[in-house]
């Protein structure tokens, strides 16, 4: 991608090498071997953490550590704050377009381990986005953990999951999260899996819409930047994971969609940049 000269968002909380200590008790253990796989692709982790009750029972061991920061993870900063600036822009116009107000998110840099508003969140569980507070957490190792475990690599591939997490918060503001989540709790557990599965490829198309649009005013994409991005929604399907993980995979426990759906809304997306096209939550579950 193309970013010289782009500014860097101000929305930032940087809290790398703060780490709370806190260690989480039986039910947030178990969050991270459900998790691990589900959560790996992003998302809005609150309703997911609610499951597990709430915080009172991780214990209240508190330490700091300071440490300086190598190039290649102080360019990873530099790179998500111009991602999430472009963000802004872009979503602020839309916004804009149909007579709303868009309020930007912030973006929380964490090493390990962060304090949330849906709970603690952990670098286990990949990057996420909690609407209770509209911040999205990364731990930035997650990158290098994209090229190394899933062989996802590139700016384009990593902004596009910047841009997923901040699809959420455009979910939100459009009410079309909470809407979602209040019909889950009434839902068995496959039945509101399928409710994830729309949230997560809605938040892929506006990904892709962002991409669409961030490149028509800066000109940012390059060669092989979508392609990155394709393989990257590729290897972070729940079919592609889950048969990673232990040789098979169980569609009733997906939660954001095969690979081939992830891929085909974040194409979506891209190659037309236009809102009314986001309507996973109109299609038939063999449509998506």
């Amino acid at each position: 991608m193309k970013l010289d000269g782009r500014r860097e968002s101000t929305n930032v909380d940087d809290r790398r090498g703060l780490s709370t200590g806190k260690k989480a008790g039986l039910g947030i253990g178990g969050l991270l071997l459900v998790g691990l796989i589900t959560l790996l692709g992003g998302g809005d982790i609150s309703s997911i953490l609610k499951q597990f009750g709430s915080m009172s029972a991780i214990s209240e061991q508190t330490t700091t550590t300071q440490r300086e920061f190598t190039a290649e993870e102080q360019q990873l900063a530099k790179f998500s704050k111009q991602i999430l600036a472009g963000t802004e822009d872009v979503w602020t116009e839309i916004f804009k377009s149909m007579g709303k107000t868009y309020t930007p998110p912030k973006m929380v840099l964490y090493t390990n381990s962060v304090q949330t508003s849906c709970g603690q969140g952990t670098s286990s569980v990949g990057p996420f986005y909690c609407s209770a507070d509209q911040c999205l957490y990364i731990d930035l190792s997650f990158f290098t953990e994209m090229k190394s475990q899933l062989g996802a690599d590139g700016d384009f591939a990593y902004a596009y999951v910047i841009a997923h997490e901040v699809g959420h918060h455009v979910e939100y503001l459009l009410g079309t999260l909470t809407q979602a989540h209040n019909k889950m709790s009434r839902l068995s557990k496959t039945e509101a899996n399928k409710i994830s599965v729309r949230l997560e490829l809605l938040a892929d198309f506006y990904a892709g819409v962002w991409a669409y649009h961030d490149n028509k005013r800066f000109s940012s994409l390059e060669d092989g930047d979508i392609e990155e991005a394709i393989r990257c929604a590729q290897v972070i399907g729940d079919n592609y994971l889950q048969e990673k993980a232990r040789g098979y995979s169980q569609p009733e426990s997906f939660t954001h969609g095969t690979s081939a759906q992830r891929m085909k809304w974040l194409k979506l997306g891209l190659t037309t940049g236009d809102m009314s096209k986001g309507n996973t939550f109109s299609l038939s579950d063999s449509e998506l």
